[in-house]
């Protein structure tokens, strides 16, 4: 098994922040990328981990044709009753910590990013980095990047964002902060490098 890796950061965001730009960069540099979004799509996917829970939990309403999770379906049954988006976290959040830690020891990188939607709201997951990094934007930008992107509606992004972190609560756990509005990929790039010199070579 490889050893912990020497450096984990955490990486966060709102929604249409721009947070896999960043992730991009940083995977550039040598950063290996855990995508907790991703596990959680492996975990809910025809013959997932997590389906026969899910499936238990919340019934046929939430599985599609193929035997996945219907995330349409998921989605609207957690905005509209708190209860629910709790218990599907309780199945899910324990086994993408522990996919994230396998990859991560498998992985024997210098530099480890957790790429953390829900950072924030979880204590578990601070203890588990060095470091968070937020990247941070407006709200109005959020809703015009989610709405062009993904084809919501103005309504349902602005749900997504109210069921996520405040950006001032996100800010406040930030080791550092990478505001990304009104500037062009190069000028984020090269926020991205400085504080990636910064982090891996340190001043002595």
């Amino acid at each position: 098994m490889a050893s912990r890796t020497s450096l984990r950061i955490g990486l966060t965001g709102g929604i249409g922040s721009g947070k896999s730009s960043v992730a991009a960069v940083l995977g550039l540099r040598g950063a290996t990328i855990i995508d907790t979004d991703a596990i959680a799509r492996q975990l809910s996917q025809p013959g997932g981990a997590a389906m026969a829970e899910i499936r238990e939990v919340f019934g046929e309403a939430v599985v599609d044709f193929t035997g996945g999770l219907d995330r349409h379906r998921m989605r609207g049954l957690a905005f509209s009753d708190p209860d629910a988006k709790r218990r599907l976290e309780l199945i899910l959040h324990p086994r993408i910590g522990v996919e994230a830690e396998r990859q991560a020891r498998a992985a024997g990188a210098a530099v480890c990013v957790f790429d953390v939607p829900l950072l924030v709201e979880s204590p578990w997951w601070r203890a588990k980095v060095d470091r968070v990094l937020v990247v941070d934007c407006p709200e109005q930008t959020q809703v015009a990047r989610v709405t062009a992107r993904q084809g919501w509606s103005i309504q349902v992004a602005q749900s997504v964002i109210a069921q996520q972190a405040t950006r001032s609560a996100r800010r406040a756990c930030a080791d550092a902060v990478i505001f990304n509005n009104g500037i062009s990929l190069d000028e984020l790039e090269a926020e991205v490098l400085s504080l990636w010199q910064l982090w891996t070579n340190p001043a002595p």
